[in-house]
């Protein structure tokens, strides 16, 4: 398992679980610290149900074992304690009356834990094939509504700008138009916090069918978006107080999609480097310039 990563699994795994597992995992979240000193049976005291309830949770998240979850919970903690992107003091709860400076530093290090998550759980061979695939791709769909439209449309301006036929798709009539004309020779990437939002999932399947490489940005590697694609690429959010998990998550899903960016930037250097040169002018030549004050 990725560095940082249990508690996350679980916050992903957690929606998907009922009755006395999913109380396993509340009560996991809320303190993991004493979690580590809790037996399993007296972790099922506590949460009202049975030390085999609690086994069952860990197997229900993909652990081995409640040793494997204990250990996967102090090391999680000894990065935490150690790490130079966040603090242990600080956590994810600001209240009415908390001050500007709390809430910089609350958001701050939450979004920068996204991001060291996410570069810890990278698959490289994955990000490696994903960018392949980009770069030899005769056409690019983009799938996404939502927040995550709006990572569509810079998915869209990034790869366009160095030469892709790329176009990102928000409105999912148009985009199983477009998915239902791709063919082996196609790549398509469906962006989605969940991994279950029937507007994404719904062109992205179709363009699995038509033969087209598919690639899943997703927090969630066992979500149908991620089991319906080539290839996957997961992220990572962090929950603070006003921001949901699929506002916190849309910093680190950028930087896979930057990664991504730069990547196939390598991989086609000749036309990348073509059409940044052709397109550099654009943005200077709309500055508005400065008068000098008489």
């Amino acid at each position: 398992m990725p560095p940082t990563d249990v508690t996350t699994l679980i916050r992903t795994e957690l929606p998907r679980l009922a009755g006395s597992l999913r109380k396993v995992g509340e009560l996991i979240l809320e303190d993991p610290a004493a979690v580590t000193h809790c037996s399993a049976a007296e972790l099922g005291r506590r949460t009202g149900t049975s030390q085999a309830t609690v086994t069952r949770f860990c197997r229900a998240i993909g652990l081995d074992s409640y040793q494997h979850l204990l250990i996967e919970l102090a090391q999680e903690r000894g990065r935490g304690e150690v790490s130079d992107w966040g603090t242990a003091e600080i956590g994810p709860d600001i209240s009415p009356d908390d001050s500007l400076e709390r809430v910089v530093q609350v958001v701050g290090t939450a979004d920068l834990r996204a991001i060291q998550q996410t570069i810890d759980r990278i698959d490289l061979d994955a990000l490696e094939r994903a960018a392949q695939a980009l770069a030899r791709a005769r056409r690019i769909d983009v799938y996404g509504v939502g927040g995550s439209g709006a990572v569509t449309q810079e998915t869209e301006t990034r790869l366009f700008r160095i030469g892709c036929s790329v176009r990102g798709w928000t409105e999912v009539h148009a985009a199983a138009t477009s998915a239902a004309l791709l063919t082996p020779a196609d790549a398509a990437i469906g962006i989605s916090h969940s991994g279950a939002t029937r507007e994404t999932l719904e062109p992205f399947e179709m363009a699995k069918e038509r033969g087209a490489t598919t690639i899943a940005l997703t927090t969630d590697p066992r979500s149908p978006l991620s089991r319906t694609a080539d290839i996957r690429l997961i992220s990572s959010s962090s929950e603070t107080s006003f921001r949901a998990e699929s506002i916190s998550s849309r910093h680190s899903v950028l930087m896979l999609v930057d990664c991504l960016y730069v990547r196939v930037a390598q991989l086609t250097y000749q036309r990348a480097s073509a059409s940044l040169a052709l397109t550099d002018h654009i943005t200077p030549q709309h500055a508005v310039k400065s008068r000098r004050a008489r």
